[in-house]
């Protein structure tokens, strides 16, 4: 039995369909009752509610559980929320957790500067000093958080995608890919103490990213690069919380810093996964960009 956590979120959900699609039986935790609800329908997957941080709730989720990918939303909390969850794998007889961690795409990118890999870094170092047995899935940033909606992504008032780190390039890759690396990892053996990074097949910047949108929509998107004053003020209007806006400041600061990205297409070759471009991402969910616009 594998355990999907983080399942009602962007990537465990992305997940979760990917083992119902290859048929592959799993468990899928979540929180929230009503999102559970939402996954009963999928095939071969078993929706089970609880709290990665409430041992309580957690061991009856672990029960029979071989395989664990370990999710969690990249909040304050992220770091105790795994470092719980992993201390209760152990208690219950878990064999091997794969971790969705995250690697940066741009090159000389310091990791203990945004506490958004640091975090990460914290947590692969904690479970490499447990008694499971780990994977790694490292993937760069997700095309996914280029669309309306998402905290990045383009503006549906005015289709501009407003993002102060100048011409630097990122190497975005798409959910659907590391979804399926990661049912790689969790239904095949051999990949005990190992790590894989994951970009897409391009570095592009800012502005290529809205010429793909422009040119799969029809519609013309573009690229601002606002201040980052000016970005974290519209950010801090919108509502976020400030350690939220604190995150994304330092992410932008580095990406600003290192104006060159890396593309590393290893794990896309190791399990035969065609790399998604930006492009055809793009097509796929175009009427994702368009129709946000036409509603806002």
């Amino acid at each position: 039995m594998i355990l999907v956590t983080g399942a009602a979120g962007k990537a465990g959900s992305a997940v979760v369909r990917e083992l119902a699609r290859q048929g592959v039986r799993a468990r899928a935790l979540v929180r929230d009752a009503r999102k559970a609800a939402a996954l009963a329908g999928l095939p071969t997957i078993e929706p089970v509610v609880g709290d990665m941080r409430r041992r309580s709730e957690l061991l009856p989720a672990l029960d029979g559980v071989e395989r664990a990918l370990l999710i969690s939303s990249p909040t304050e909390q992220m770091v105790d929320t795994q470092i719980s969850f992993i201390d209760t794998a152990e208690v219950a007889g878990v064999a091997r957790v794969v971790k969705l961690s995250g690697k940066e795409s741009g090159e000389g990118f310091d990791p203990e500067v945004f506490r958004g890999t640091r975090w990460h870094g914290q947590i692969e170092r904690y479970l490499e000093r447990s008694t499971l047995a780990w994977t790694h899935l490292r993937p760069s940033q997700f095309m996914q958080n280029y669309l309306p909606g998402s905290i990045t992504g383009f503006d549906p008032s005015d289709r501009a995608l407003t993002m102060p780190i100048g011409r630097s390039s990122l190497a975005p890759v798409d959910l659907g890919d590391v979804a399926k690396a990661a049912v790689e990892l969790l239904a095949r053996d051999g990949y005990e103490g190992r790590s894989f990074l994951m970009t897409g097949p391009e570095a592009l910047t800012m502005a290529e990213v809205a010429d793909r949108v422009s040119a799969a929509t029809g519609e013309w998107f573009r690229h601002v690069d606002v201040p980052m004053g000016e970005k974290l003020a519209a950010m801090a209007a919108a509502g976020l919380p400030a350690h939220v806006v604190d995150l994304l400041e330092e992410q932008f600061v580095e990406r600003s810093r290192c104006t060159t990205s890396v593309v590393d297409l290893s794990t896309h070759l190791a399990f035969g996964i065609e790399p998604t471009t930006f492009a055809r991402f793009a097509e796929e969910n175009a009427d994702s960009f368009v129709g946000a616009a036409l509603r806002a």
